[in-house]
């Protein structure tokens, strides 16, 4: 018999809040088995679950209730340059994948229900992505992209989350290799960036013919395509051949962001990646890294504000380890906070951490809502969500798919 509990003691809200939509105060919740069946008022709710059979009740002691939070920006196997990293890259296939599971766990932990991979070693993320549904390990759904298409000696070329493609050709049978692999999107460096050595942010690193065959394969397979991209130009090239997210955009423009705008192409900002000085000085990061990045740091939030101010979907993603501590709370809460109060504000936050990512995700069926019908994804905590995004440092409850994971009330967390 499938397992069905009421949660009472809540207010409810989601992304849907953009649209008139709640919060729902007073609200009660009915998950029956890995789904929601019922949202409204507790009393109705309630009376509703207890007429269909045996239920439990938990009380959420005046908590707001959201979806799970999602991150679109993720790498589980995060090797950057420095001390940290080379140990990781050290690391055996069975370590690797221990250490990525521990990071799963302590992700879901954080209220992360949903990532997304954009680049991960080894492929090593389809097997956690299949231990993880098979309920063997415990940590968050999983979407990813495989191993990244770089250009020979392109971003990230140094680690096995990359694949080295040159050409259209080369780029053809690097989409179709992921999909094989199990890819759920594909992602392209066309840029250089913050962590390669022997490049600038501004460094081109895909030709057009390059760009099109990846964009094109990809989609044919049924495949969005994200880019790791700096600099406004080559932005506008991936975005006029159809690109469907841009990761960083550290040096976008008006006309660009006008652009993707109007194309629906989405961003991912990762404000992070450029103030995050303490982070870099615990992984023992290069100077020339740690300098590269704070340099970027002030023409980055002017790209974000151009892309505010012309309309383009921001979604969360961390690029940092999802759960990392940072600043008192965790890399992506942070993430959130930067996007929120440099202009997005609380609720259109909690929409760019929930709904948003899981339209891009085309997982509204499932995802993003709390609604009948979907997962019972669920986080709780004690401080309203849309009055400051800052509410998301006090997440004291998860439940993923209707198994709660985490319960500070009772010390529980799932091992």
């Amino acid at each position: 018999m499938e397992s069905s509990v009421v949660l009472t003691g809540c207010t409810v809200v989601d992304g849907r809040v953009l649209d008139g939509t709640g919060p729902l105060p007073g609200a009660g919740v009915w998950v029956r088995g890995e789904r929601i069946a019922a949202v409204g008022p507790a009393a109705e709710v309630t009376a509703a679950a207890r007429a269909a059979g045996d239920v439990r009740e938990i009380d959420l002691g005046g908590a707001y209730v959201t979806p799970g939070l999602v991150n679109m920006h993720t790498h589980l196997s995060l090797s950057l340059p420095g001390r940290a990293g080379d140990a990781l890259k050290d690391m055996g296939p069975y370590d690797l994948a221990l250490y990525m599971a521990d990071g799963a766990r302590r992700t879901l932990l954080c209220g992360v229900t949903t990532v997304r991979c954009v680049a991960e070693k080894d492929h090593a993320d389809f097997a956690l992505r299949r231990a993880i549904a098979a309920g063997h390990v415990p940590g968050p759904r999983i979407y990813t992209a495989g191993r990244a298409l770089v250009c020979t000696g392109g971003h990230g070329h140094e680690g096995s989350d990359t694949l080295e493609c040159d050409g259209a050709d080369g780029m053809r049978r690097g989409v179709r290799s992921q999909v094989k692999a199990g890819a759920d999107l594909i992602k392209i460096m066309i840029s250089g960036g913050i962590a390669g050595e022997h490049e600038q942010i501004a460094t081109r690193q895909l030709f057009s013919d390059e760009l099109r065959a990846a964009i094109e394969t990809a989609h044919s397979w049924g495949r969005k395509v994200t880019a790791h991209a700096g600099p406004a130009r080559v932005v506008a090239e991936a975005v006029e051949l159809g690109l469907d997210c841009v990761e960083h955009g550290y040096q976008l423009t008006e006309p660009v962001t006008a652009l993707m705008a109007g194309r629906g192409t989405a961003l991912v900002p990762t404000l992070l990646v450029t103030r995050c000085e303490s982070f870099f000085a615990e992984l023992g990061v290069p100077e020339w890294m740690r300098r590269r990045s704070l340099d970027a740091g002030p023409r980055h939030l002017e790209s974000y504000a151009m892309a505010l101010a012309a309309g383009v979907e921001v979604l969360l993603g961390s690029d940092m380890p999802p759960f990392w501590p940072f600043e008192g709370t965790n890399a992506t809460v942070r993430e959130l906070e930067h996007m929120s109060g440099n202009g997005l504000g609380p609720a259109r936050a909690l929409y760019a951490a929930t709904l948003g990512p899981v339209r891009w995700l085309g997982a509204e069926a499932d995802l993003g809502t709390i609604e009948p019908g979907k997962y019972a994804d669920l986080v709780a905590m004690d401080a309203d969500p849309l009055a400051a995004t800052s509410a998301f440092r006090g997440v004291r409850w998860v439940m993923r798919g209707g198994t709660v994971v985490r319960d500070d009330a009772t010390g529980w967390a799932v091992p």
